[in-house]
């Protein structure tokens, strides 16, 4: 196949992953399809390495509760390695969808530098789409964040996430290419 053009960010964030999950268990015959409901069940649990089973088709699926918790599972080495570019890869999927704890979480790894470069504008454009989409519980928290993060912009960095976050549409169904 010849490349005529630079290599989409799905395309790629799709490829990245599949080394990353070939690795994960697989739900044993019979034992019924994986649901959202029953990985997270497995999660409160702390049967991460099952939840992780589940979660992986559903992720891949474009489900963005599955990518979310998928990455979070990633991000800190439960049931999973810890690999913070799986986590970051998920976690776009999953924000670019709209889910709002993703975005959060995204903003945060753009934030330190984890899985992706570090970079305040992104950080902050994800923490304002996060923000927006709180519930009231986490709002406050979100909230919190979003500004600290501010604190290290120069206007100009604030004023080009604002219009980051201002043009952003969701996408569904990612990582399906």
């Amino acid at each position: 196949m010849k490349l005529t053009g630079p290599i989409s960010p799905r395309r790629m964030l799709a490829t990245l992953l599949v080394a990353a999950t070939l690795s994960l268990p697989v739900t044993p015959a019979g034992a019924g399809a994986p649901s959202t409901a029953g990985a997270f069940a497995l999660y409160a649990r702390g049967d991460y390495e099952a939840a992780a089973a589940e979660l992986t088709p559903l992720a891949w699926a474009g489900d963005p509760r599955a990518q979310g918790l998928l990455g979070f599972l990633y991000e800190y080495g439960k049931g999973v390695p810890q690999n913070y570019l799986a986590a970051a890869n998920w976690y776009a999927c999953a924000a670019e969808q709209g889910e709002a704890t993703a975005q959060y979480l995204l903003g945060l790894l753009y934030d330190k530098g984890h899985g992706v470069p570090r970079d305040v504008v992104l950080s902050q454009k994800w923490l304002i789409l996060a923000t927006a989409r709180a519930s009231k519980r986490e709002r406050d928290v979100y909230t919190r964040l979003r500004n600290a993060v501010a604190t290290k912009m120069s206007p100009a960095q604030l004023a080009v996430a604002q219009r980051l976050a201002i043009e952003w549409a969701p996408v569904r169904g990612l990582p399906a290419q």
